[in-house]
């Protein structure tokens, strides 16, 4: 251990206090020792160091802070090297607001397009999400405080996240949904982890030994620090040996006294306790020195400028008939939209980003070039519809050569904690753009959303540049684009089906009780897609240019691919070339391609430039669950390189010698994962997949509820006074929503109704502890009067247990 002799200092008691917050965003201090507390803030894309003090719960406004595109639009640049930029900055920012641990990047992945913080998140390949979130780590690391990549693992639905148990296979848990974290610890060497609030096959992953100690410790050699999800620890002396370091928020010496009783009756060894204070101990003394040696002055400006540019190159064209863009000179533009006057820059929950600046699209026109004769709402904001406002804005489309048409989806749509309901845009938005149309065919739409959308309205327009969530200088890097002073590079890195029933996870997504079942297996985003043979509105890797690349001579060799990238447009321009492989045996199912490599070069009109890129281990592998390791399968691989999964330019085939492992799989019972169609998987067929018999995926509505049960299972509890809780928290959500109060509403959703009971003790920095939540358990149980008893009772206790606490400190 690396500080054996200021732990063999320290009393038991101070031990088991440095394992869980001090308030709701800091560490505990041993102040006799010289132990800061160091200060943990969300920041996937911006600082939210919260400017309310750190012991008050709730997602408060943070300092100001540049925003930055969201994950999920700077993953459209396929460019690590400018997310590592985007890190860099970050890091920048943490330290000079004193944050030692910045909570991101997320990179779980998008399995479904209804998951409410996809716009949190990289992409469906893990792959690129690794490579990118690999570069956001060693940007914020360099400045020498800590990223905190999460949320570690398969936390891909929001709805129920405290509870839901994620049933999938180990392979597809191996291949699809762990290999971005293992490419973030190995390559990024990220110095913490955020553990994620869900179960994965039964135990929650806080405490999963087989993730967290045999893959996480064991496989990848993580020494790092690994940190709950706020609330998220459910038995703590189960996670401790598990290897999770700190839990956050505070539980006011809660879980301090429960590690100190499990050491005293040997349920747990000390020297575990004293490993997990020495890993904790390493984040501290390296963060704060980096903290201590700096002292950095932010130029908001050229921060800003950082943020342009990066949105700049994560913007996507998806449509340009008849070379509608760039606008040219001398255009006259109508401008329609809401987000026009008020960009939608950025998600919302926890990543909230108060912005030092922000620009708008109507300032921004003048430096543009382009001329705007007028602008025009068109619609309102959330989904209420107006006549009278239609009407106005087709009076301006009418006097128009272009109309420039902002439509998206609104802050309170995707959201943290909430999935979507549809993938559709509001019907408003639609309604206004039919009644564009038909005064003026010359539509550009400019789309502001997180996530992928459906568009059966695509037909009526001839442009379409997609945003994302641009950060906020967004407003005018879009601007550039349409003027042509920037040539659009961006390319999807998630798939756009054509509709929401053609996703592979459409009927088991989102869980709605006790479990979710992953049935599609490793088959997801274009790996579906392409392997089903479903069509798709956009594939993995699409992206228009101003200008045409052409790719010619590939040649292969053992350590990777060669090919000349030929600009044959009259524009420079970046192009993102994709390295997929397809493995030609069928011993093994696999998908028909994935990604593995990719680069993105910049070249000028005209010229000719020679691309590499390399095979590495992740090229041929895959996960065989007999032998519990990676293995090669020999055979011949297709070498495909493409400009996206739906556009391969060139092909050549390699033969590789494997490592000659079993088969693993019963062909004839996996019909469905051969042929790739994955879409109405049976459950036979996905419990011989997984190897066991599915759990109930029911609530047990029989027996009483309890510390892992959520607050919306009142609705079946035996006690009156549950039922009247559960009816009220609907009343009360409904009743917000309906006078516009929306954002509240999400929060009651998010943090109230789907929370679990032990999240009343572990949310409230100790103000209600398990004892007393055994009190209200017994309320919603039915015995009510016996629950206030024991709850007012528990909470007399906790007084004087604290009382003299605080005064062994003061003396």
């Amino acid at each position: 251990m690396k500080y054996r002799e200021l732990i063999a200092e320290m009393t038991l008691e101070e031990k088991a206090s440095l394992m869980s917050g001090k308030d709701y965003w800091q560490t505990e201090n041993i102040e006799r020792l010289g132990i800061n507390s160091i200060f943990l803030a969300d920041g996937p894309h911006g600082i939210r160091r919260q400017a309310a003090a750190s012991d008050k719960i709730g997602l408060n406004q943070g300092v100001p802070a540049t925003c930055y595109p969201t994950a999920a639009t700077v993953a459209n640049s396929w460019n690590a090297e400018l997310g590592e930029k985007v890190g860099e900055y970050l890091g920048e920012e943490a330290v000079s607001q004193k944050v030692n641990v910045l909570l991101g990047p997320g990179i779980n992945m998008k399995r479904n397009p209804l998951c409410g913080r996809n716009f949190e998140y990289f992409s469906e390949d893990p792959y690129l999400a690794g490579k990118m979130a690999a570069g956001y780590i060693r940007g914020i690391q360099s400045h020498g405080v800590s990223a905190c990549v999460k949320h570690f693992a398969v936390n891909n639905q929001e709805e129920k996240r405290m509870t839901i148990d994620t049933i999938v296979d180990e392979r597809t848990l191996r291949e699809i949904y762990l290999t971005a974290f293992e490419i973030a610890v190995k390559e990024g060497k990220t110095k913490s982890i955020m553990s994620s609030y869900n179960k994965l096959n039964g135990t929650y992953t806080n405490e999963n030994f087989h993730l967290m100690q045999e893959i996480l410790r064991g496989e990848w050699g993580y020494t790092g620090t690994v940190i709950t999800d706020w609330g998220g620890s459910n038995d703590r002396i189960e996670g401790l040996l598990a290897g999770n370091e700190l839990e956050m928020p505070s539980t006011a010496g809660e879980t301090d006294r429960e590690i100190m009783e499990a050491i005293k009756n040997g349920k747990i060894k000390e020297e575990v306790l004293d490993e997990s204070v020495d890993r904790l101990l390493d984040l501290i003394f390296s963060t704060e020195a980096a903290i201590n040696r700096s002292k950095v002055e932010i130029d908001i400006d050229k921060h800003h400028r950082v943020s342009q540019k990066v949105a700049e190159e994560s913007i996507v064209l998806l449509k340009n008939e008849e070379d509608i863009l760039p606008l040219k000179f001398g255009k006259k533009v109508a401008v329609i939209g809401e987000f026009a006057q008020n960009a939608r820059y950025q998600g919302a929950g926890s990543s909230l980003v108060n912005p030092t600046i922000l620009d708008h699209t109507m300032d921004s026109f003048e430096e543009s070039g382009i001329l705007s004769i007028g602008y025009e709402p068109g619609f309102e904001r959330y989904g209420k519809k107006n006549k009278q406002m239609i009407d106005r804005a087709c009076g301006l489309a009418e006097k128009a050569d272009v109309v420039l048409l902002y439509i998206g989806l609104d802050e309170v749509t995707e959201a943290e904690g909430l999935d979507r309901k549809n993938m559709k845009i509001p019907e408003n938005q639609i309604d206004l753009l039919h009644a564009i149309h038909e005064v003026n065919q010359n539509i550009i739409a400019i789309i502001s959303c997180g996530s992928a959308v459906e568009m059966p309205w695509i037909e009526k327009v001839k442009g379409l540049l997609h945003g994302y969530l641009g950060g906020q200088a967004g407003a005018r890097a879009i601007l550039r684009v349409l003027s042509g002073d920037v040539n659009p590079s961006g390319k999807l890195a998630e798939t756009y089906p054509l509709k929401y029933e053609d996703t592979p996870s459409y009927r088991h997504f989102p869980g709605k009780e006790a479990t979710v079942e992953y049935r599609e297996g490793p088959f997801i985003g274009y790996r579906y897609y392409d392997t089903a043979g479903v069509d798709v509105l956009f594939p993995f890797g699409y992206g228009l240019s101003y200008t045409t690349f052409e790719y010619s001579d590939i040649q292969v060799d053992r350590s990777g691919v060669s090919f000349c990238l030929t600009n044959r447009g009259t524009k420079a321009g970046m192009e993102v070339a994709q390295l997929y492989i397809g493995c030609r045996s069928d011993k093994i199912f696999r998908a028909s391609k994935e990604l593995k490599g990719f680069t993105k070069v910049f070249i000028n009109a005209g010229e000719s430039k020679t691309v590499r890129i390399p095979f590495d281990d992740k090229t041929f592998r895959y996960f065989n669950i007999e032998t519990n390791r990676w293995e090669k399968e020999s055979a011949h691989y297709d070498i495909m390189i493409g400009s996206s999964s739906a556009d391969i330019r060139l092909v050549d085939t390699v033969l590789i010698e494997g490592t000659e492992a079993p088969v693993p799989y019963d062909k004839e019972k996996l019909s469905a994962y051969y042929s790739g169609k994955v879409s109405n998987v049976s459950k036979d067929e996905f419990e011989n997949l997984i190897g066991r018999k599915l759990p109930d995926p029911t609530w047990n509505r029989n027996k009483p509820l309890g510390y892992n049960d959520t607050i919306a299972q009142c609705q079946y509890a035996k006690g009156l006074f549950g039922r009247i809780a559960y009816h009220s928290i609907i009343f009360t959500h409904r009743f917000l929503w309906k006078i516009g109060k929306r954002s509240t509403a999400n929060i009651i959703m998010m943090s109230i109704l789907n929370l679990p009971f032990r999240g009343i003790a572990r949310m409230t920095g100790g103000v209600v502890n398990m004892p007393m939540l055994d009190g209200i358990l017994m309320m919603v149980n039915g015995h009510f009067f016996k629950g206030i008893w024991h709850t007012i009772k528990e909470k007399i206790k906790l007084r004087k247990v604290l009382k003299r606490k605080n005064t062994n400190v003061s003396q």
